[in-house]
């Protein structure tokens, strides 16, 4: 490091199980911040003394949900052109290289997709397990931004989704792409994640909060997406046709779930002061 300036060369491969399968920081952190969540949302149900009979399948649904959904949306939020001719690399993990197929893994995860799949999966999860759609998510919603968190180091360790040049004093240079220091745009939203983690965990610990079902998961939407729609002021485009757009596409994207939470927040807000009215 030298005048602030962290110089960043980490091999994202942890190492190689085999000689075309490698193990790497990404996909680590990512299974361990998909358990992290899953140990959270446990701990919710055992204080609240719920049954953990079906916990077990949720988690198999939350996993599918967000994989699908982030690989589904990053193919066609971002690169449609591409993978509507290729079909078969949308969810394989494989790409045609000099005319062979190789293993490269799921390059292009897309986090507002892997947000619509984990609420489509728990749509389903609870329509078979008769489960409160509303309750589940708010318990989701305090265990997702950890979750969040891990990814976005896993972006970090991958030297992917960093900012824009920085002329301050300080910044991160990813040696892998170039010379230039940039906004560490990744840490900037882990940070924000597990901030808004210890929000949402001190909103839970409030009976009243509980109770007003959405209402924690409409503050998850609104504050999640309000960091990413901000930081992505200081981020580079992931995608060439961006750089016309006044907004880019993860900001586009960013605000119906902005707006849907402060829907959420207002309404159930508004039931449970009219419940504490009529107590009264």
């Amino acid at each position: 490091m030298k005048n602030g300036v962290l110089n960043w060369n980490v091999d994202p491969v942890i190492f190689w199980v085999t000689k075309s399968f490698p193990l790497k920081y990404y996909g680590a952190l990512f299974a361990c911040g998909l358990l992290l969540g899953y140990y959270i949302v446990r701990r919710i149900y055992r204080r609240e003394n719920l049954s953990l009979e079906n916990l077990d399948s949720l988690l198999i649904y939350v996993i599918v949900g967000t994989v699908l959904g982030a690989r589904l949306g990053h193919c066609f939020f971002y690169e449609a052109d591409y993978f509507l001719k290729h079909p078969i690399e949308i969810l394989l993990p494989i790409q045609k290289i000099k005319g062979v197929y190789e293993f490269v893994g799921y390059q292009g995860l897309a986090s507002h997709g892997g947000s619509i799949g984990v609420i489509t999966a728990m749509i389903l999860y609870c329509r078979r397990y008769k489960v409160n759609f509303l309750g589940l998510l708010d318990k989701m919603a305090v265990a997702v931004p950890v979750t969040g968190a891990f990814i976005r180091l896993g972006n970090f360790m991958n030297s992917e989704i960093y900012g824009k040049p920085t002329n301050g004093n300080w910044g991160v240079v990813f040696q892998r792409d170039d010379l230039i220091p940039r906004h560490p745009t990744q840490l900037y939203e882990a940070f924000a994640y597990l901030l808004i983690f210890a929000i949402l965990f001190w909103m839970y610990k409030s009976e009243k909060n509980r109770k007003a079902q959405g209402l924690i998961f409409g503050t998850f939407l609104t504050l999640l997406f309000t960091a990413r729609f901000i930081i992505e002021f200081f981020k580079e485009n992931q995608e060439s046709f961006e750089n016309s757009m006044l907004l880019n596409m993860g900001q586009i994207l960013s605000v119906p779930f902005i707006l849907i939470g402060v829907l959420l927040i207002f309404w159930k807000s508004s039931k449970r002061n009219a419940s504490e009215f009529h107590k009264v």
